[in-house]
């Protein structure tokens, strides 16, 4: 599963626990029902809450409850000096051992987008303890912070998170605007708005074992 280098820095800080993707095949309403055309059915798949009386059953392409997910994020191989050093962006260079010395400028090293780092070069492993589905305006306070958001200094001075915030109906201090704003630094201006289906997966860390390297 791919993460941008904020979200990778709030996994290593142990702020975000949570993540939400959007549903390939979304829920339709018929009648007064959700169902989901083209999802995969199955029996054993984990059944997730969608609305009151109704059980949605698609699987989910992250996967279920015990499975791990091993993290992709921007990186890049040291070289020869260092052939065993992988290094990455999100909190570069201060992961590098202090032993290393001459440690190049950020800017001066040629990174790898985190779409092509295979999984011998994965340095964080999570293990999956709750999946559902939510319409994504449903957030709760609780999970907006689950999602690695940071509280900022001079709250009410932010025109963005202001306008964020008058904009969905809540107060300026709660979480939610800061976390659709988030949202929308990934999924495009109107992606809050949209309020899709989401997958939330909720994970901890666990021991980095690579019993598959390719």
């Amino acid at each position: 599963m791919i993460f941008n280098g904020e979200m990778v820095r709030a996994i290593l800080d142990g702020r975000k626990t949570q993540t939400r993707r959007i549903m390939k095949d979304q829920p339709v309403l018929n009648g007064n029902f959700y169902e989901v055309f083209g999802a995969a059915w199955s029996k054993g798949m984990t059944s997730v809450p969608a609305v009151p009386g109704h059980s949605l059953s698609a699987k989910c392409p992250f996967g279920v409850v015990g499975d791990r997910i091993w993290v992709r994020e921007t990186w890049a191989e040291a070289g020869a000096g260092a052939p065993d050093l992988q290094l990455y962006r999100a909190n570069y260079p201060e992961h590098v051992p202090p032993h290393y010395e001459n440690v190049p400028p950020a800017e001066d090293i040629r990174w790898k987008p985190s779409i092509h780092m295979p999984r011998w070069a994965s340095r964080i492993l999570l293990g999956i303890t709750d999946v559902r589905v939510e319409r994504l305006n449903s957030i709760s306070e609780e999970d907006c912070w689950a999602e690695g958001i940071e509280a900022v200094d001079g709250l009410f001075k932010n025109t963005e998170i202001i306008d964020m915030a008058l904009k969905i109906g809540c107060c300026v201090e709660d979480s939610k605007p800061m976390f659709a704003l988030l949202w929308q630094s990934i999924y495009g201006a109107d992606s809050w708005q949209a309020n899709p289906w989401v997958w939330v997966i909720e994970f901890k860390a666990v021991p980095n074992v690579q019993d598959n390297p390719s």
